[in-house]
């Protein structure tokens, strides 16, 4: 199997992940419910990773939240921080875990405008002022396109945000452990990121950092370890935010992860995912009858080529780069609708092919090779 699917989760993973989930599995007890030898050899590793991931994104530790994924951390930070006498602003290119949690508070009767984007799936930065209102408390946003790979400018949008007051909450689901971010430079106030995709750690990981002065509603409540007799959920982070036992298995093998980051070097690792993204786009674009969406003008982009072939139903060809040539793509929606609909893929959807560090040139050629005999057929 040639394994070009990981927009949606990356494998394989670094053999230092696997080892440290099963070691986490035989050592570890419940983090923060015990002071028995078990109990805190999982709360070290637990605070270890919070102290990684504050470093590789300029954020606090303490204000390093876990949850499952990016989806519920970006359903923490929407429904935790804005309320229905609100007005926030979002982009076209955007996931339904963003779209989702923004469209239910519309219902309830907050104000909600998207920033268009193009044919090339490019976002019109000057949207972003003509679509200010009085009551605009926040913008939402994407790093990169899942479906096109474009890259969004947050430090443009984060300096726009600072200049109106507006909360700036952002979703690096395709862009952790790939480009640098940093919050108080890129002047993002909730980061929410998920460990499956490009931090090249175990699903059922992710989180969110909070900013400085930013007070997120807790979404859930419940168990904490700490305050027992306290009616309401504590107040101080990341208790606040994190109800219930952790993912400490999980987390393990994604401080694992993040370790093989920082020793490979994100710069190195972005580098070569974006060699074999170029080197799959420049020869595929050639291909009669073969349709490219999204900006290549870019001198950066997310590791991603989505395309389609003729006229065919993108999971027809999905179907037949699986059985015939063994290569692993992700076809359809991708859970972005309104980034299909500025492509005018609604209906055919689009074939997306997405690298990570342990892909190689050949199994690129393979793939253009693929295509390139699909492209030949009647």
């Amino acid at each position: 199997m040639i394994y070009l699917d990981n927009a949606a989760t990356s494998r394989p993973k670094p053999p230092c992940v696997a080892e440290a989930v099963v070691a986490a599995m035989e050592d570890f007890g419940n983090c923060g419910r015990g002071v028995h030898e078990d109990a805190l050899s999982a709360a070290r590793t637990v605070f270890s990773v919070r102290q990684k991931v504050a470093a590789l994104f300029g954020a606090r530790p303490e204000r390093v939240c876990f949850t499952p994924n990016s989806t519920m951390a970006l359903n923490i930070a929407i429904s935790g921080l804005l309320t229905a006498e609100d007005h926030v602003i979002s982009t076209d290119l955007e996931h339904n875990s963003v779209l989702r949690p923004l469209y239910r508070l519309q219902q309830q009767g907050m104000g909600l405008d998207f920033v268009p984007a193009d044919r090339w799936g490019r976002p019109d930065y000057d949207a972003f002022e003509k679509l200010l209102r009085p009551n605009t408390r926040a913008v939402v946003c994407t790093h990169a396109s899942n479906l096109t790979g474009n890259l969004l400018d947050i430090e443009r949008i984060g300096v726009f945000c600072r200049q109106h007051g507006l909360l700036f909450i952002v979703d690096a689901s395709q862009t952790a452990g790939v480009f640098p971010i940093n919050m108080e430079r890129q002047h993002i106030d909730v980061l929410c990121f998920t460990g499956h995709k490009s931090l090249l750690g175990p699903q059922g990981t992710g989180g969110l950092c909070v900013g400085p002065g930013v007070e997120i509603r807790p979404f859930a409540v419940g168990g904490t370890g700490v305050q027992s007799y306290a009616e309401s959920q504590p107040l101080e982070y990341p208790t606040r935010l994190e109800a219930g036992t952790l993912n400490s298995h999980g987390l393990a093998g994604l401080g694992a992860a993040l370790d093989f980051l920082e020793q490979t070097g994100i710069d190195v690792i972005r580098q070569h995912e974006l060699q074999l993204a170029k080197r799959f786009y420049e020869a595929v674009r050639q291909i009669p009858d073969v349709t490219v969406y999204g900006d290549f003008s870019q001198a950066e982009r997310a590791p991603v080529v989505a395309l389609n072939l003729r006229d065919y139903e993108s999971g027809q060809v999905s179907d037949e780069l699986a059985e015939r040539f063994g290569i692993a793509t992700r076809p359809g929606a991708h859970c972005a609708p309104r980034m299909h609909r500025a492509l005018g893929t609604e209906q055919q959807g689009a074939v997306r092919f997405s690298w990570n560090f342990f892909n190689t040139a050949e199994e690129t050629d393979a793939a253009v090779e693929a295509i390139r005999l699909l492209a030949a057929e009647d």
